[in-house]
């Protein structure tokens, strides 16, 4: 059954920002003729961020950050959206070709059982685009239902879940990731994700996520399922052993060595000393609790789990 009614159709896109002056505009304006609203929930950002934003049409909206899922279904639940499709696109993110009309046709046509749209996404680093290494193409849940999902509550690797229905692939144009920002930026933001990721793994490896809220981990099932299936097989590998199997596996064996120097420094820095620093602060952690099951999972409990509620 074709959805032929254009007011089933309206889209709203949710952004994310944090002293995002240079990339909020160029996401905006990506945005243009696709989404019917534009919804910037603000971390009290310090510089342009608010001021570009409401001047190219988005409703700012100032929210607290505890972690990305809860900030992101703030916007989802709490910001007044009617629309009945939601778009999420990071603010230095940007839809590259006919991705947006691409995805406003798929909509028009696709039958009421559909609730989500994959999309093709792309990594650019320090300018070059990232072809090789498995990061490309990728397949993403970027757009769904409203009503019909909404993001998993994780703190890291966070993926759009549908409730129910199913999902169809948009094969057109590219939702590009494009950070503009340098290196140092780069390295102290991966520091805190590191932080994220130990915690998340740590839950994962002693059986305290949400398994309820999540992405049910399968091997043959969608893109977020397989990965979350990658991700448990991966938590089982001895630490400080994965980081190197993850470089040799994306930088020579999926030919991430393509990519020239600027994949060599992507491979260096995401695929091993990111890894690696996720590793050191499990050891460090684990260490400090002196491998007491027990405390470990009270200090995760303590710190991470009474923290990540939706707001």
């Amino acid at each position: 059954m074709k959805n032929n009614n254009k007011m089933n159709n309206s889209i709203a896109a949710v952004i994310l920002t944090k002293n995002e002056e240079k990339h909020i505009v160029r996401c905006l304006e990506s945005l243009k003729g696709v989404c019917d609203d534009i919804v910037v929930v603000d971390c009290f950002s310090e510089d342009r961020t608010e001021e570009l934003a409401t001047v190219h049409g988005a409703r700012v909206i100032k929210h607290p950050w505890k972690n990305y899922a809860t900030q992101f279904n703030y916007g989802v639940y709490e910001c007044g959206i009617t629309a009945d499709w939601i778009w999420r696109i990071d603010a230095d993110e940007f839809l590259e070709g006919d991705l947006g009309k691409a995805v406003k046709e798929a909509i028009g046509k696709c039958g009421e059982d559909v609730n989500g749209i994959y999309v093709r996404k792309r990594i650019d680093f320090m300018g070059r685009p990232l072809l090789h290494g498995g990061w490309y193409p990728s397949y993403h849940l970027k757009v769904f239902r409203r009503g019909h999902g909404d993001c998993e509550n994780r703190w890291m690797d966070e993926h759009i879940r549908l409730f129910d229905g199913r999902a169809i692939t948009v094969d057109v144009g590219n939702q590009v990731d494009a950070n503009l920002n340098d290196l140092t930026w780069w390295t102290e933001k991966h520091n805190g994700y590191a932080t994220r990721e130990m915690a998340d793994m740590l839950m994962m490896e002693y059986g305290m996520d949400a398994a309820g809220q999540e992405v049910v981990p399968k091997f043959f099932g969608t893109e977020e399922q397989r990965k979350r299936w990658l991700k448990v097989k991966y938590i089982k590998t001895p630490l400080f052993v994965r980081p190197f199997v993850n470089f040799m596996l994306r930088y020579v064996l999926k030919g991430g060595f393509l990519d020239g120097k600027e994949g060599f420094v992507w491979h260096i820095l995401q695929g091993f000393w990111y890894r690696m620093l996720v590793d050191a602060k499990i050891f460090e952690l684990k260490k400090k609790c002196g491998w007491d099951e027990a405390k470990i999972k009270e200090y995760i409990s303590n710190r991470y789990l009474t923290t990540r509620t939706r707001g």
